[in-house]
């Protein structure tokens, strides 16, 4: 008994992630469809295939799953953000911004269905303190890596000015983004990425362009 029980304790343990995942990734699905109102925790739970009682192990209310929802949008933006950081020289800070600035600024980041999911949680921001806190708190963590990558950068700068820039930086970035997202067929393969790079480099008085990821800027980059 001892044997079987500690067998099921650990299939258990390994279990929260997934399980907790698939909550999130439920109420996310819900919410790009129809909105945060919809996200009941009944909703949630047939989306994912459980019962009520289980979304309430894994938070504590539904505001407490939207929130982590939020969260985990953000989240994985910037993570799809710094992966082209991966293939980036790791001793040339002006390649490593570029290919940041980029992927920030080409697919899966751009996205029709990120955006619709960013503008619900948006909306409710403004009523929501909670929803807020989550935006700043994301906000915040991208444009401190923005800054520690113009920080790095071979010129010298005074902590207002990195602050200002990166500011500058994000608010194009984010500018560039949202269009991008909302009309893809707008805009050819590569070129926000290519707006965006010329437009930061500009603020920062570098060449971001030649020292951009081909995969990224290039015609074919999308397709």
């Amino acid at each position: 008994m001892n044997g079987i029980t500690g067998e099921r304790r650990k299939f258990r343990r390994e279990g929260e992630g997934p399980r907790r995942e698939a909550l999130v990734a439920a109420a996310l699905a819900i919410v790009a469809e129809s909105g945060p109102e919809a996200a009941t925790v009944r909703a949630i739970a047939t989306r994912a295939g459980v019962t009520g009682g289980l979304i309430r192990h894994y938070f504590a209310t539904k505001e407490d799953l939207i929130r982590t929802a939020y969260t985990a949008l953000m989240d994985r933006m910037l993570t799809d953000s710094t992966a082209m950081l991966d293939r980036a020289p790791q001793d040339d800070p002006v390649a490593r911004l570029a290919a940041f600035v980029a992927a920030s600024l080409s697919p899966p980041v751009t996205g029709a269905e990120t955006v619709g999911l960013w503008a619900a949680f948006i909306r409710r921001a403004c009523s929501d303190p909670a929803i807020l806190a989550v935006h700043e708190a994301t906000y915040l963590a991208y444009r401190d890596r923005l800054q520690a990558m113009i920080a790095a950068l071979p010129r010298p700068a005074d902590p207002a000015t990195l602050r200002a820039q990166a500011i500058a930086c994000n608010g194009v970035i984010d500018g560039l983004w949202l269009e991008a997202s909302l009309l893809p067929d707008t805009f050819a393969p590569g070129e926000m990425a290519r707006i965006g790079l010329a437009a930061v480099g500009a603020i920062l008085g570098l060449d971001l362009t030649a020292a951009s990821p081909p995969s990224l800027t290039t015609k074919g980059a999308t397709e």
